[in-house]
């Protein structure tokens, strides 16, 4: 029985020499992060599809049972809103799986969409999730106000994902936006993060939760006490779920997502320990 947690990035300025050893070179921090979290979101393939060569080094790093969350490239997303022009050889779909090969089946595929993509778009997402490869497990996290308001939209949505075999990744920002922000980071997060309603259902056996917190670590772990719960019963009904932990300044990240995977532990005494992370600094004699 396995929990997979962990968080936004495996490298972090304020991390270094605190949490992992500093310095470290590009091919060792994953390494080092796989120590503290078994699981990871892949945000900057959003942005950039990395070389194959990246990704061999990415894979020869993470241990076996680790989980990669991959955001699919925002030409895919948002550019060309999963059209079937995506699927064009040469185009940046194909580039992006070529890339990510080396990965295998440690990676899932994270289907962010913009907030404008609504009910209406449905076939189209439809369409896509039956095109692409399917050795490959999808999470799509929706950000249109229907899918959470609209009873109709959202089981339109369940029962298109449910066929896909695809995850409806819920992004949980209720703790965040509980009180207003205290901290610059916290402000920040007020301008980008969505607020929707707190979604709970799973829909395939590896369900996966965005949740945000606060820099206040007790209000972050406390604000997470449903999760906990939720994902104790995912484990005993056979589940596999990845739960990443954020706050606004995600300083104290890794140290939340194993505080987490012991308030679930818990609860189901019979779950995996993670293993000891790396020291930070060397041992000394004395």
């Amino acid at each position: 029985m396995k929990l997979h947690v962990g968080c936004a990035m495996w490298t972090y300025a304020s991390w270094q020499g605190r949490l992992v050893p500093h310095p470290l070179p590009p091919r060792e921090r994953l390494r080092a992060y796989a120590t503290w979290c078994n699981a990871v979101e892949g945000n900057t393939t959003f942005y950039a599809t990395p070389s194959r060569e990246t990704a061999e080094s990415w894979a020869a790093q993470a241990p076996e049972d680790f989980r990669f969350l991959l955001k699919l490239p925002k030409p895919v997303t948002h550019e060309r809103r999963l059209s079937a022009e995506v699927f064009t050889a040469g185009g940046p779909l194909h580039v992006f799986f070529t890339a990510i090969e080396p990965l295998g089946r440690n990676a899932a595929l994270w289907i962010q969409l913009p907030a404008s993509f609504g009910p209406g778009d449905l076939p189209t997402l439809a369409a896509f999730l039956s095109r692409v490869p399917q050795n490959y497990r999808y999470a799509v996290e929706v950000r249109h106000p229907a899918f959470f308001e609209d009873p109709a939209a959202e089981q339109r949505l369940e029962k298109l994902l449910t066929e896909a075999d695809a995850e409806w990744v819920p992004f949980d920002t209720q703790v965040l936006y509980e009180t207003p922000p205290s901290t610059d980071a916290e402000r920040e997060a007020w301008t980008k993060k969505p607020r929707l309603p707190r979604r709970t259902r799973a829909l395939t056996r590896f369900p996966v939760v965005r949740y945000i917190g606060r820099d206040d670590s007790e209000q972050t772990a406390e604000g997470w006490q449903p999760w906990a719960d939720i994902t104790a019963d995912w484990l005993r009904e056979g589940r596999s779920p990845t739960v990443f932990i954020h706050t606004p300044d995600n300083d104290e990240a890794p140290v939340l997502a194993r505080r987490f995977h012991d308030d679930v532990r818990s609860r189901v005494p019979e779950l995996d320990v993670l293993p000891e992370p790396i020291p930070a600094e060397p041992p000394t004699l004395f």
